[in-house]
């Protein structure tokens, strides 16, 4: 654990940042919903005077057409465009400076991201150096961004990250695979679109990672000690959504009414954890990505209800209130029970969607590594409810290893 010092210190931090949440204005961007929104968005970004936009996407999207009546509904209306379509998940440096060269070169005055998580965050990096044109690691951290970004516009094409509505950005550092977050109210878009006719065509093991991955943003952030009315208002309605959308987003992905249900219930979590901030799932996944290449999503999704079981005795008010507003339960149950049979429905919701329960590719070896530095970003960004230790970080890790990883590890070496 922690040292008494440590926590005091971490504590007033957090305290901290609660004031400078409701002290600081956080934007929204102006956003537009529903079947058809991306081309509304098209048109407001040529009614405010943008003549060529970057757009920052990935070779999936291009692949599967996405552009394709983005690009048109662009053209129509005479903005010109330059495409950078090599954003990877779990974005780098590299990417950032590709992009950036491909806008300084084409003479852009304007990005609009059309992807998940990975090309938004890409975009907003890109926008921040526009005009601040340090080092990404001199821009990470809160409040870096100094001159205001190029005007930047959001078309996400997956429910989960919320990167359209949210204050930061993560890209990694090729050298030493760690995650650099970027946090700034200058980095949210001027404008969205929350189009569920763009989401129809998304496979089932995306649709069921990136869904989780609001889920996660929804209940870390309302478990989170710098939670408020405000942001618990917002979180709960992720979850109620997420919890009834995403199976059936997730059973037939041409549901629009699920799907726009989905890309609201992401945006309702991007505004909770924007305020009220994460914990400890996202500081272990955020470090399973970087050192593993796993899905952002993904990893939240196999790591949630492992925290959630760690967190328990000290969320059991917030958990019961979750299971009450989720469940169709009549049973009487004390809040103990209610805590523990919320934990549960995450977990039939884990494998209805086929999320493995376990990592495959965790070994013992890297265990120490991974504990050292999720327990760093935690206890140095996240107002979590209860501290972990590094034992019990250990153990929470070694529990996620798949029981052929463990059994291989532990079998002698062969005689010779």
């Amino acid at each position: 654990m922690p040292t008494q010092i440590q926590l005091f210190g971490y504590k007033s931090y957090m305290k901290a940042l609660k004031v400078a949440a409701k002290v600081i204005p956080m934007p929204k961007p102006t956003l537009f919903t529903g079947v058809g929104s991306s081309i509304e968005l098209c048109e407001a970004i040529s009614l405010i005077g943008i003549k060529k936009l970057l757009l920052v996407t990935d070779e999936s999207i291009v692949r599967l057409g996405l552009l394709k009546p983005i690009q048109q509904a662009l053209q129509d209306r005479g903005v010109e465009m330059a495409i950078f379509s090599q954003v990877q998940p779990d974005p780098t440096y590299l990417q950032v400076e590709a992009g950036l060269r491909i806008y300084l070169r084409c003479e852009c005055d304007g990005i609009l991201a059309v992807g998940g998580g990975s090309p938004i965050d890409t975009a907003k990096v890109i926008a921040a150096k526009v005009h601040n044109p340090k080092p990404i690691h001199k821009l990470a951290g809160l409040f870096r961004v100094w001159k205001t970004p190029a005007p930047l516009f959001a078309i996400p094409t997956t429910a989960g990250t919320g990167s359209e509505v949210t204050i930061a950005a993560v890209v990694s550092d090729p050298d030493s695979h760690q995650k650099t977050p970027l946090i700034d109210p200058k980095l949210v878009p001027m404008m969205a679109a929350l189009d569920p006719s763009i989401m129809v065509g998304l496979p089932r093991p995306i649709t069921a990672a990136t869904g989780m991955d609001a889920l996660t943003h929804a209940i870390e952030s309302y478990l989170s000690m710098n939670a408020t009315n405000e942001t618990n208002g917002y979180a709960l309605a992720a979850v109620k959504l997420v919890m009834t959308n995403l199976p059936l987003a997730y059973e037939n992905g041409e549901n629009l009414v699920a799907r726009q249900n989905m890309a609201i219930a992401s945006y309702y979590a991007g505004l909770a954890f924007t305020k009220a901030s994460l914990g400890y799932v996202h500081a272990i996944s955020h470090n399973l990505g970087a050192l593993y290449g796993v899905p952002h999503g993904l990893a939240n999704a196999i790591v949630l209800p492992y925290v959630l079981d760690f967190s328990q005795h000290a969320t059991q008010p917030q958990l019961a209130e979750l299971f009450r507003a989720t469940s169709n339960s009549n049973e009487e149950m004390s809040e103990s029970k209610q805590a523990q049979a919320f934990i549960q429905l995450v977990r039939q919701l884990q494998q209805q969607l086929k999320i493995p329960a376990t990592l495959d590719m965790l070994v013992e070896n890297d265990i120490s590594h991974l504990t050292k530095l999720a327990l760093k970003e935690a206890h140095h960004n996240y107002p979590v409810p209860v501290y972990m230790g590094k034992k019990q970080c250990v153990q929470l890790l070694r529990s996620m290893m798949t029981p052929a990883t463990v059994m291989d590890e532990a079998l002698p070496e062969p005689k010779q």
